[in-house]
């Protein structure tokens, strides 16, 4: 079925892994509704399961779990008229699977003899079956394996009831049917035949004899008259029952000339047969209704008619002549039907007129059958209906006398053997539950409604011809009774099996089961569903994501029509190293490399006309840049990348540079033009686009591929969900909030984070989920540390002495390492050097699989050294030193080998060398490892306090939640006051009072008594390390010292001045919001225009500010909503209103505001009137100059960061070309730094908004949190180890040391010598290289390790 984790671009199974590196690395069962072809089996026979067998060749497993439902798998493959056909999915495409004859397949390749018989726990209850017919036998077979003591009883020669008296041999072999009842002995059932009950033995003697429970499963073998003159007095007339049955006792040899038969069914037309094979003359049916309504398969009418058997549909019996009261013939009369009536069936009226004669012989009425009770109903005191059928508990089985069950014909009439079996099925069921003691149900019980979440087909499934089921030549046939169906060959058998669309998922074959050594599947794993758990909780956090847009419902892009149209995150997984394509570049269609892809963007965003999102996605943008860029990047060759936009929104951090890099390094093409139509070249898998330029061209190009870039959506169920919960949402479907509480919902105690709040990229959704983390700690901070659960990992084992036992694991990373160098050769090499006692290769060596299986080689291996060749050592070694400690062995006897980012990354043209520097790298980890030793972790305790730098928003937020949660916090503010850049504020981007946010958020920080304020103070010095930092403030009281346990930075921002168009020059001219805080300058101003981009995006400014046009435009409305007859224009580069503010440029336009684009190579030139101001500035879409006269002129000028070199000198935190702070990871730790206990927010990390600030702050909190809730912290033991003997306390090392973590100590007797501080200690070894004595050496870095790597390559 489609993978859902490869967007359907690639098959899984129903056991499946979510994906290789999933955490929990464990497989799971999919289980969907009830396949449609098992739920239509009345004895639910798993049709799928078997199917799926078959297809695979496993005949024995398909019969199995026939068998686990019914006991006739080779009888049910010939005769059962295959209602489950009519129920499959396969229909919506071509034809239904041929299931009967699949069963068939299996069974004819079994020896049922040879089936173990399973464990049977024997019980001392007995039951009689009184009858050997489907419904008899099925009941013993399921109460023999229950362990019951069962005796069935036939009245014939043989067993089989109408199986074998009532089917002739041309449909049933004699040889399938005595097998099989043969087959039920081996579970101890016992068959006595020619005992007729009440004559050879009675029920009351079968209760004596100790039966504690009476099947009665006698059929219908009386047949229905069929109540027309002549019936009774003609000799020939034999009904179809008593003829079949004389057939096959051999009482009747032959039937001489012309036979007519009067039914429907499959007696009718097995009777007809029958007759022309013992030498009839001719065989005719008539039956009062037409082909579609005759019961029998149409595939029986058509065999029994190329026999020759003449088929009178729309005719009815009138009366039998004779002659000499032997039967001459029969008059019937024409039909036509009616309507159809209350049961579905249309009824037969007689055509006046319309009566014919047909000569014949021998009449077989064929209309229907009724038990023959004897004298069994009035002896028992059984109660009979109207239709001369045992009345019984229609759930159970049960009728008016406890212990006597009943079922199959005797209860129902004529059926078929599968609704017999299903009566079997039931009668053991609850025989066995009566015999247990157990309550029976007094009524019928409904079942489940049927579901119908099936597996979707995929969307290219091809049409595909059912099996054609090969029969015996027609002149063969009636010469005896051989099979006519004959036996399918393998391959189409299995071709066949192979169209099944596996509509439930899990077939249920319990294959899994069977192969699990671990047994960690079992058939009570099969039996689990989805349970309803009641969570008592203070605080829920929603993070339910989003759904991709699907773009299906628009035809112009022919996604859903043509393979080579994919969305963006299908081609996400066509570049990835663990999707269908195993990341080599591949057109869907033809598996050809493409030689040009274009991207579309806004698929599904900005468009509220066709799909109602008048949102922008936020990450599209970013994303096909990006995937463009790797896209060239795995081509080896020349790959034209083109990305179709309407504005390039690349506003976070570093984007922009990466967009630059795209277009002037990689050479991706960026055309600014919303494309309308796709067009399939005819005679190829190409697609066409046509476009207009920006100068007006239209042009016409071909594609291999095109990429849609799909927007971001708020599911149907996540929708219902919000409004059952009562939360509000926006109106693009997103979670309402408040730019002051960007976390909060509208409900209490229910939080927010990631896309539900809003289209957002992968930092952001990060930093809103430690967001909203510290809002709910908060809440709970009284409960903190009551539900904790410490991780116990086991002893170490101590390997001090032991020889080096080193295991090797070499990953593939996909194509990534795989894909270029020779694994498996690394590998083997690998195996033959010294010390090496395992090796082994992983697709993924960080999965959690791996993971554990590498402990349990460790402990099996009695590894002592681990070397893993992979990928970022500063990712993934955390991860396996934890993978070691759970085997028990010291963390740090453990080295990593680069092989991805040294070797095939910079080596990826060159497979050989890529190979050959992969074996050198990891021969040089082999040797260092085999000298690792043993050290053991340093533990410090911490200092439950907190330092925030910057008293902004971002600064005051991170104290004051700090503070709630009970953790005084000490605040410093360079400036006298608080607020920073939020006091140039007066609403936010949804209106939001700014001021009056500001002045209670003062207030509280003021007010609170864990935080103390230090205003123009300066941090003048810092030292220590996490959980004990001291850090010098200075401020007009002078210096003091602060003791803390970790430091939020969080220093700001500033808007910058600018020399370009006449700022500072005329008053005219102004920037940010200087017009909002001057309102008198609007009030004569009747034409305004707001600048984009001042400063920012170009070469001194590299970045985007983010928050400008977002900014410019909330002023644009306002002056449109005060005075709307004043001309406000907005020239800009490319409007970044990200997310819902994509709302706000909407509105923008809609109110008149004009927006006119320019480019950096012509930008926008304001000179001086005498009135005013002159702007020119050229509009690319009227293609010419225009000039605006203009009263003011606005300036979004750029965001830049504070002074940030002290700060990051005294804290050791790195800084940006840009000077504003780096983060230890873009995406995955957004406010922490590499350097523990310091974290990061505001505007000192990157311009952003309110809301983004104080969502960064509360994050930044959050993480913070994480070290002060704790008593204690280990840090790095890999510090300087220093010789004390060698030492001569120069002290050349405590001066080169920025950590403070040398210092120098007098020892009695020998002066001044070294002293390491180990908590301080960074490990960065500038000191054992600057020992003039080598008396300094760095653990797990030691000289000898060092060169043990060098001569390894030497």
């Amino acid at each position: 079925m489609p993978s859902e984790y490869d967007m359907g671009l690639a098959n899984r199974k129903a056991t499946y892994k979510s994906y290789a590196q999933a955490i929990p690395g464990s497989f799971a069962i999919e289980k969907r509704d009830t396949a449609p072809c098992r739920m239509a089996c009345p004895a639910n026979l798993n049709v799928q399961g078997y199917v799926a067998m078959v297809k695979m060749g496993k005949y024995r497993e398909a019969v199995e779990i026939v068998m686990e439902d019914a006991p006739f798998p080779g009888i049910l493959g010939r005769i059962c008229p295959h209602r489950c056909e009519k129920s499959c999915r396969r229909l919506e495409l071509d034809e239904a699977i041929s299931i009967r004859e699949l069963k068939r397949v299996a069974a004819d390749h079994v020896d049922l003899s040879e089936l173990p018989v399973p464990q049977i726990t024997p019980r001392n209850e007995k039951v009689s079956i009184i009858g050997s017919g489907p419904a008899g036998l099925t009941s013993a077979y399921f109460l023999a394996l229950d362990g019951y003591q069962v005796d069935v009883y036939e009245s014939m020669p043989e067993a089989g009831g109408m199986m074998r008296y009532g089917i002739p041999e041309h449909r049933l072999p004699r040889s399938v049917l005595n097998a099989e009842i043969e087959n039920l002995k081996r579970y101890g059932v016992k068959i006595h035949t020619d005992t007729a009950i009440g004559k050879d033995v009675t029920l009351e003697e079968l209760r004596e004899h100790g039966a504690d429970a009476i099947f009665l499963a006698i059929g219908a073998w009386k047949g229905l008259k069929l109540r027309i003159p002549g019936e009774e007095t003609s000799q020939g007339v034999l009904d179809v029952i008593t003829f079949l049955q004389e057939i096959h006792l051999g009482n009747l040899k032959k039937v001489e000339g012309k036979v007519v038969v009067i039914g429907g069914g499959h007696s009718a037309l097995d009777a007809a047969r029958v007759a022309l094979r013992f030498g009839a003359s001719e065989a005719h049916i008539i039956y009062r209704r037409s082909r579609d309504e005759m019961l029998a398969e149409p595939e029986e009418v058509e065999e029994a008619e190329k026999e020759g058997v003449n088929i009178h549909f729309l005719v009815a019996p009138v009366n039998i002549s004779s002659e000499n009261d032997k039967v001459a013939g029969i008059e019937c009369i024409r039909t036509r039907l009616t309507e159809k009536d209350t049961t579905g069936r249309r009824r037969p009226i007689p055509v006046e007129g319309s009566e014919f004669f047909i000569e014949a012989d021998h009449i077989i009425p064929a209309i229907g059958q009724e038990p023959d009770f004897g004298d069994l109903d009035k002896t028992q005191d059984l109660k009979v209906s109207k239709w001369n059928l045992l009345e019984v508990n229609p759930e159970t089985l049960q009728t008016n006398i406890p212990e006597i069950f009943a079922g199959g014909d005797v209860i129902s009439g004529p059926a078929t053997v599968i609704e017999a079996v299903e009566a079997g099925q039931r009668a053991a069921k609850y025989i066995a539950q009566y015999l247990q003691g157990k309550e029976l149900p007094t009524e019928w019980q409904d079942e489940s409604p049927m579901g119908t979440d099936w597996v979707a087909p995929s969307k290219d499934e091809p049409i595909r011809e059912r099996l054609k089921v090969p029969t015996l030549p027609v002149e063969q046939r009636l010469s005896g009774f051989e099979e006519v169906n004959l036996l399918v060959d393998e391959k189409s058998a299995q071709e066949e099996a192979d169209r099944c669309l596996d509509c439930g998922s899990c077939c249920e074959c319990y294959q899994c089961v069977t192969v699990c050594d671990a047994n960690a599947v079992t058939l009570e794993t099969h039996t689990q569903r989805e349970e309803t758990t009641t969570l008592n909780v203070g605080s829920v956090i929603m993070a339910p994501g989003f759904q991709p847009f699907d773009p299906s419902k628009f035809d112009n892009y022919n996604y859903a029509k043509h393979p080579n149209v994919v969305t963006s995150t299908e081609f996400e997984r066509i570049l990835s190293a663990t999707g269908p394509f195993m990341g080599h570049l591949t057109r869907i269609s033809d598996k050809k490399e493409p030689k040009k892809i274009a991207w579309f963007q806004c698929i599904g965003s900005r468009d509220l006309n066709r799909c109602d999102h008048p949102y922008c996605s936020s990450v599209c943008c970013m994303y096909a840049v990006k995937e463009a860029v790797i896209a060239k990047e795995h081509a080896d060759y020349d790959l034209d990348c083109a990305v179709f936009f309407m504005d390039m929104r690349t506003p976070g951090k570093d984007f922009e540079k990466y967009y630059n890099d795209a277009k002037d390094k990689h050479g991706v093409r960026f055309i600014r033009s919303r494309v309308h139509t796709i067009d399939p070249v005819p005679g190829t898998d190409d697609l066409e686009v046509r476009y207009v330029t920006e100068n007006g061209e239209l042009k016409t190009e071909i594609f291999d591929m095109i990429v849609l870039s799909v927007g971001m959506e708020t599911s149907p169920e996540m929708v219902d969900l919000a409004n059952q919960l009562g939360i509000e949402l926006t109106e693009g479907n997103f979670c309402e909030t408040t730019n002051f509480e960007p976390f909060a919902t509208s409900r209490d105690g229910i939080f927010v984070c990631g896309a539900f709040q809003g289209p957002k990229d992968i930092p952001e959704s990060v930093m809103e989920a430690s967001a909203a983390a510290c809002n709910t700690g908060v809440n709970l901070a009284s409960a903190r540390g009551s539900l904790v659960k410490e991780k116990i990992f086991p002893d170490e084992n101590d390997v001090t002495g032991e020889a080096p036992r080193i295991g090797v694991f070499v990953c593939n990373c996909g194509v990534n390492i795989g894909g270029i160098a020779d694994v498996p050769a690394i590998a083997e090499y690998a195996k033959g050097l010294p010390n090496v006692e395992y090796v082994e290769e992983n697709l993924f060596t960080c999965s959690q699989d791996t993971q554990d299986t590498m402990v349990e080689v460790i402990k099996e291996q009695k590894l002592n050294r681990i070397v893993v060749a992979a990928c970022t050592p500063r990712t993934h070694e955390p991860l396996f030193q934890e993978t070691l400690r759970n085997a028990g062995i010291n963390s740090y006897l453990f080295d990593m080998a680069n092989i991805r980012n040294q070797c095939t990354w910079v080596h990826s043209n060159d497979k050989e060398n890529a190979t050959e520097k992969s074996k050198d790298l990891v021969r040089m980890s082999i040797a260092r490892a085999s000298l690792l030793e043993p050290i053991p972790a340093i533990s410090v305790d911490i200092k439950k306090t907190a330092l925030v730098i910057g008293g902004g928003v971002a600064g005051m937020t991170a104290a004051l939640s700090l503070a709630d949660q009970g953790f005084p916090a000490t605040l410093v503010e360079k400036s006298s006051v608080l607020g920073g850049a939020a006091r140039d504020l007066t609403k936010t981007w949804k209106g939001n009072d700014v001021q009056k946010y500001l002045a209670g958020l003062v207030d509280k920080v003021e007010k609170h008594p864990d935080i103390q304020v230090l205003c123009d103070a300066e941090v003048v010095g810092a030292s220590g390390f996490v959980g004990n930092f001291e850090t010098q403030v200075a401020n007009g009281n002078g210096t003091k010292t602060v003791e803390h346990g970790v430091a939020i930075v969080a220093t700001g921002g500033k808007a910058v001045d600018t020399d370009e168009y006449l700022y500072g020059k005329n008053s005219r001219v102004t920037r940010w919001h200087d017009l909002e805080h001057d309102p008198e300058k609007l009030k004569d101003a009747e034409s305004i225009v707001f600048i984009q981009c001042v400063g920012s995006r170009d070469d001194n400014r590299p970045y985007c500010s983010r928050i400008c046009c977002t900014a410019s435009i909330s002023q644009a409305i306002s002056i449109k909503e005060e005075t709307p007859d004043k001309d406000v224009f907005i020239l800009y580069r490319d409007i970044r209103t990200y997310g819902e503010k994509e709302m706000l440029y909407k509105k923008a336009r809609e109110m008149g505001v004009v927006f006119i684009r320019y480019s950096l190579d012509n930008k926008p030139k304001v000179t001086e009137l005498e009135d005013g101001l002159a702007v020119d500035v050229f509009d690319p879409i009227l293609q010419k100059n225009l000039q605006i006269q203009a009263d003011l002129v606005n300036l979004a000028t750029a965001i830049e960061p504070a002074e940030n070199d002290k700060i990051s000198e005294f804290y050791k935190i790195p800084l940006n070309a840009e000077n504003f702070f780096m983060e230890a990871h873009a995406k995955l730790r957004p406010v922490d730094f590499a350097t523990d206990g310091i974290f990061l927010c505001g505007l000192a990390h990157y311009p952003k908004a309110v809301d983004e600030s104080i969502a960064q702050a509360m994050a930044a909190s959050s993480r913070a949190t994480t070290i002060l809730a704790k008593d204690s912290v280990q840090v790095s033991p890999l510090v300087s180890q220093i010789d004390a003997e060698k030492c001569i306390g120069c002290g050349l090392c405590s001066e080169v040391c920025a950590f403070n973590a040398i210092e120098l100590e007098e020892v009695e007797g020998k002066g001044y010598r070294a002293k390491n501080i180990s908590a301080s200690c960074k490990g960065c070894g500038l000191c054992a290289s600057s020992c003039p004595q080598i008396a300094i050496d760095m653990l797990h870095f030691r000289d000898a390790q060092i060169v043990a790597s060098i001569c390894a390559v030497v």
